[in-house]
């Protein structure tokens, strides 16, 4: 079994409050969690325009793993009310 997990920082746009950054990252961590892995803001909590996404999966092929990771990526970096600052990847193999 792997174990993966994104680290995502994010930056919001226009947002003036602690409540409107919630409903922003809402239907965000609702796509990831329909693309099946568990998802949620992890840090950066009290920063209004800033925020930290974590996301893990678990499977049995690194590689479907890997690109199941690559696409939940690609879906926070494309949106357009926010920008993708950094991403930090880890996998975990029957190894560690």
């Amino acid at each position: 079994m792997y174990l993966g997990a994104l680290e995502l920082d994010v930056l919001l746009g226009d947002v003036r409050s602690l409540a409107e950054k919630r409903s922003m990252m809402e239907p965000v961590l609702g796509d990831l969690h329909r693309m099946g892995v568990s998802a949620a803001e992890t840090g950066e909590r009290e920063r209004i325009r800033r925020s930290l996404l974590g996301v893990a999966a678990a499977g049995t092929d690194v590689d479907l793993l890997h690109d199941k990771l690559d696409e939940c990526e690609r879906h926070v970096a494309e949106r357009h009310d926010l920008e993708l600052l950094a991403v930090r990847r880890r996998i975990f193999g029957p190894e560690d």
